[in-house]
This record gives structure tokens, C-alpha cells and sequence, in this order.
């Protein structure tokens, strides 16, 4: 993902000086930039501060005139749990209590009790015999898929074809062979299942919550063709634990599959509110990506501080169904009222709520508009994110965002859509 194939050979390389082609480094740098403009999808990363106890409020610092109040409409802390009290507090009595940073990594200096704690509550969760931290739930996929795809003996691993970019370079840098199936098509990963050879490693690796259109993977379905044809499964649930299941332990959780997928990759940093990533499975696959993962053994370890609040966050929500619930009716009810306004509401089962404009420059323009004039905060979503022509405004309202907000949202989102003539939904 990034660069798209012939990229690098359309951006000008080298100039001839006499002494054969000498390289024009910084034209390269600049023509790559000017394509990201010219297509309309040249990222801006805005400038804000959250307002602690009072999220979605945020304040935002574009400009010059000082910082402006806006609401923030595209958060993945989609529980506001980075908001919770005990979350704060666990973090603040973890801070006086061991400092500031881990040491290092697992291995040497950064292995605290609090990381010990965390790995058994989120084996806990799933169901399993061990789990594993890391830094990030990028880090995650990446050194899990990559390490797994080396290890199994000519390994295959079949891939949906909207699997996360960190799947897809874990994947990738595994150098085994892989195969990509229609997304949620069964009959197609059936097919390329049953063409392989029976005597290799097979590995489906999937998610159960795709963040960007808001569906659900089958997965008892999937696992019935792992068993089947004798491949393990690796799902990951990032933008599900928290947000399913009787004790948030995502949709595994909550269609009761947990106990047969293979391996379980979460997130810290979405519904728990924090940072991280890690895997829940059984312990000697646990132990193997933590004595084989270069993206495990050579970084430093997560903050303490981090993990102890992450800890505080998974064991609410393991006890508590109130955001979840609020979380829900929220998602609910945006839907509802941008069909109500005609607005192009992509269909979705879960919390994510996709607008639907197909357009780059469009997509920017209604996110610049929204913040300017009506302090809303929601960040366009371009190529490579999702496919090209597909570019949308992608909601993930929470337990915050009160219905007269999101009426007021659906309001400016109508008057937006009629200004730029834009076309409503059927």
C-alpha cells in the first residue's frame, strides 16, 4: 500500500551531468509529493488537544487565531475509555509508583509485572492458554504473520482481500506463498484451498470487523474450511475487542468462536483506549513468535505506565456492557438519520458509520468545510486506504455523542451535500 505499481518509474530520476545519469534526489521527493496533490489525496494530520472528562470535545489549533472547539467525530477510542477514570488513575498511580518508562526491551530490563498481568487478563478474555504484548497492533500482524509464514513448513496463507495493510507486509516479508480470496466469498477460498497441495501448511488469516465498510467476516464459516482442509486460523479483531461480545471479547466473542480460531490479534489502542497490540493463542504458539519475532525481541517494551492503564480498560469492560450498549445505539442512530436526510450511508452492521462521497477532492472539501465552519472533526478516507473511487467520510460515533450532536451533524452534512451539489442517496 502507499505506492502504487510504476510509481517510482513515473517520477523523474536522474539528470545527465556528462558523467552519465546522476540521480535528482530531491525531484524525486517533490514530483511524489505533487502527484499526492494533483490525485487530491495528500494527508493533513490535524493539530488538536482533547479535552480530558469531556470527550468528543476537543480543541483544535489550525490557523492563527488561537485554539477553536470543534467535535471529533472520527476517533478510534470508540469507547472513550482513554477518557475513563480508573483508566487515568491506574495510569497516574502506575507513573509514581515505577516511572516513567519500561527500561527496555522484554528481554532485558522490560519485563514488568504490569506486562505479566496485562498478557494473562487478555488470555483471559479469548479463552486461551497465553497472549503476547507489543507495541502496536500493526507490530502485532506484521511480526506474527511474517514469523508463522517462515516457520511453517511451505506455508500458504490465504489472505481476504481486505485485510490491513500490517497483514498484508507481514505477509508479504513471511516470503511464502500466499493466495487472495474475494472478500468474505467462501466459495472462493474454498477453491483456492482445495487446488493446493494437502500436505502444505495453510494458514487463513482474516479480520472479523472491516473497519472501513463496517461488515462482519464469517467466521464459524471460515473455520469450517480451516478444519476441513487442516489450516489454522488467525483473526484479527482490532476493531471488535472491546466493542462485542459479553465481555468485549469481540465478534469471537460474541458469536462464541473464540475456542476455534487459531490465533486472536487485538488491539490496545481502539475500544481499550490506550496503546498496543497483542496475540491470544495457545502457549506454545505463544511461546515460538516470542523466541522467533524480530518485531517482538529487539524493541523496547511498552511503557508500564501504558499497560496499566490498558489493565484498568480491559478489566472494565470484561465487567461492563454500559458502553458497549450506549456505543451501539449511538452508531444506531447516526445511521438512521442520515437515511432520514438522504445522505449516502454506506449499509454497515457495526459501529462504523461510512458516508460515501467516491471522490478525493470532494472528500477533503466536505472534511475542510465541516471543520471550518462547524467545528466538526472527521478525516477523509482516500486511496490507498480504501480503493480508489470508493473515498469516503468514515463516522465512529460513541457513548459521548448526544442524538442532538449527531442531529446537528446530519444537518450540516445536508446543507454541505446541497451547496456542492453533491448526489443523494436513492
Amino acid at each position: 500500500m502507499g505506492i502504487d505499481a510504476g510509481d517510482a518509474a513515473n517520477l523523474a530520476p536522474c539528470t545527465d551531468h556528462g558523467r552519465g545519469c546522476i540521480v535528482n534526489y530531491n525531484d524525486i521527493f517533490a514530483r511524489a509529493i505533487d502527484r499526492l496533490h494533483e490525485e487530491g489525496r495528500y494527508r493533513v494530520f490535524i493539530d488538536i488537544l482533547r479535552n480530558k472528562g469531556a470527550f468528543p470535545n476537543a480543541r483544535c489549533f489550525a490557523g492563527h487565531n488561537g485554539p477553536k472547539p470543534i467535535t471529533v467525530w472520527c476517533s478510534n477510542d470508540y469507547l472513550a475509555m482513554g477518557q475513563h477514570p480508573k483508566v487515568i488513575t491506574a495510569m497516574e498511580d502506575a507513573l509514581h509508583d515505577v516511572g516513567a518508562g519500561s527500561g527496555g526491551t522484554r528481554n532485558i530490563g522490560g519485563n514488568t509485572h504490569y506486562h505479566v498481568d496485562l498478557e494473562f487478563e487478555l488470555a483471559d478474555l479469548h479463552g486461551k492458554e497465553g497472549a503476547l504484548l507489543f507495541t502496536s497492533g500493526y507490530i502485532s500482524n506484521e511480526a506474527t504473520l511474517g514469523t508463522l509464514g517462515k516457520l511453517l513448513p511451505n506455508c500458504i496463507i490465504y489472505s481476504d482481500e481486505l485485510n490491513h495493510a500490517s497483514m498484508i507486509a507481514g505477509i508479504r516479508n513471511s516470503n511464502c506463498e500466499k493466495r487472495v480470496w474475494r472478500h468474505n466469498d467462501l466459495a472462493h477460498l474454498e477453491e483456492l484451498l482445495a487446488a493446493d497441495d494437502p500436505s502444505a501448511a495453510k494458514l487463513i488469516a482474516f479480520e472479523s470487523v472491516y473497519s472501513m465498510d463496517g461488515d462482519v467476516a464469517p467466521i464459524h464459516a471460515i473455520c469450517d474450511l480451516a478444519e476441513k482442509y487442516n489450516a489454522l486460523t488467525y483473526c484479527d479483531e482490532v476493531h471488535a475487542v472491546g466493542m462485542y461480545g459479553p465481555r468485549g471479547g469481540g465478534i469471537t466473542d460474541r458469536d462464541e468462536a473464540a475456542s476455534r480460531v487459531t490465533i486472536i490479534e487485538g488491539t490496545l489502542g481502539k475500544a481499550f483506549g490506550v496503546m498496543g497490540g497483542y496475540i491470544a493463542a495457545d502457549k506454545n504458539i505463544i511461546d515460538v513468535i516470542r523466541s522467533y519475532a524480530p518485531g517482538f525481541i529487539f524493541t523496547t517494551s511498552l511503557s508500564p505506565v501504558l499497560v496499566a492503564g490498558v489493565l484498568a480498560s480491559v478489566r472494565h469492560l470484561k465487567s461492563s456492557s454500559e458502553e458497549r450498549d450506549a456505543q451501539q445505539a449511538a452508531a444506531a442512530f447516526l445511521k438512521q438519520s442520515f437515511r432520514d436526510a438522504g445522505l449516502p450511508v454506506m449499509d454497515s452492521t457495526t459501529h462504523i458509520v461510512p458516508l460515501m462521497v467516491g471522490d478525493p477532492v470532494r472528500a477533503k472539501k466536505i472534511s475542510d468545510i465541516l471543520l471550518a465552519e462547524y467545528g466538526v472533526y472527521v478525516q477523509p478516507i482516500n486511496f490507498p486506504t480504501v480503493p480508489r473511487g470508493t473515498e469516503r467520510l468514515r463516522f465512529t460515533p460513541g457513548p459521548s455523542h448526544t442524538q442532538d450532536m449527531m442531529t446537528e451533524l446530519t444537518q450540516a452534512l445536508s446543507e454541505i451535500w446541497e451547496r456542492l451539489a453533491l448526489q443523494k442517496a436513492a
